[in-house]
């Protein structure tokens, strides 16, 4: 099966649940892995963005992709999030972290360090050299300060064997269809935008990497499978009622967004490490009230 098949449909981008005192909770991942996959999400993805991996040390990082991988056992595939803007670094993270496992490697691309869309490209040309599982592109402007140009995705894409994918979040619809357009036939492109899935599927995606399906893995899967059929009347209806859910993630900060979610919904203790911060008490009443309502 190739990598476009294996990854069809809804990812969810995991987040990290933390105990009071700061620890990593891996009972509340067990719980949280437990319930995405029983809603019906194609795979996970471990320690991206949405996992606070910023502030996540190594160590932590390995005995969360160890953990994952023991608590998925199979049932669907396990992409694994290892990026940065020290390109070194990152590739001597590819050698050391425990990818056995790994169906894919999402990389986000660099950030803060703005590097040109050459540097970007060598950037990620070395990290496919290094790895020892395809690598799929994430291009997050919002985060890292720098778009990744639909010239600079398709010459990866061309040019650069284990590049394998990308994770498409820069919000510009044009970009994201000259790059559906021209794309290589098995090169999978698939949103990073919960509340742009639909429209994107739409002109061609082949799925999503998702922060909301934390939170709505049964509802949220569904409606991204009515996309993926091309029933966009009934995915509509079932997206219209997540449209509040979206604003309300993504109103201050995620993870916070979603973790507030989870919180009500017993999943996990709502803490998240510094620099994060819980949502603003006024905004998780809304969240809170969206829940029982729902």
């Amino acid at each position: 099966m190739s990598l476009r098949q294996s990854l069809y449909g809804t990812g969810v981008a995991l987040v990290t649940p933390f105990k009071s005192n700061g620890d990593v909770d891996l009972d509340a991942l067990s719980k949280i892995i437990d319930f995405v996959i029983n809603g019906g999400t194609e795979y996970v993805v471990t320690l991206g963005t949405t996992g606070e991996t910023p502030a996540l040390s190594k160590e932590e990082k390995i005995a969360i992709i160890r953990f994952t991988y023991e608590k998925v056992n199979n049932r669907v595939p396990v992409v694994v999030g290892i990026g940065g803007n020290n390109t070194p670094e990152v590739i001597k993270e590819l050698e050391i972290f425990p990818l056995d496992k790994a169906t894919a490697v999402l990389s986000a691309s660099p950030y803060y360090n703005k590097p040109s869309q050459e540097g970007i490209f060598q950037h990620y040309k070395a990290l496919a050299a290094a790895s020892p599982k395809p690598i799929l592109l994430y291009n997050v402007p919002g985060r890292t300060g720098r778009n990744m140009t639909a010239a600079t995705t398709l010459r990866l894409a061309n040019e650069v064997p284990n590049i394998a994918g990308i994770k498409e979040a820069s919000g510009d619809m044009a970009q994201c269809m000259q790059i559906l357009r021209d794309r290589p036939e098995h090169f999978l492109v698939v949103s990073g935008d919960d509340a742009l899935a639909l429209p994107q599927i739409a002109c061609g995606m082949d799925g999503i990497i998702s922060v909301a399906a934390n939170a709505f893995p049964q509802q949220f899967t569904h409606m991204i499978r009515q996309c993926l059929k091309g029933d966009f009347k009934a995915a509509k209806s079932l997206n219209d009622v997540l449209i509040e859910a979206y604003d309300l993630m993504f109103a201050e900060n995620n993870p916070a967004g979603v973790k507030a979610f989870m919180a009500e919904m017993q999943l996990l203790q709502n803490y998240l490490r510094l620099p994060m911060v819980p949502l603003s008490e006024g905004l998780h009443q809304q969240v809170k009230a969206y829940v029982k309502d729902k």
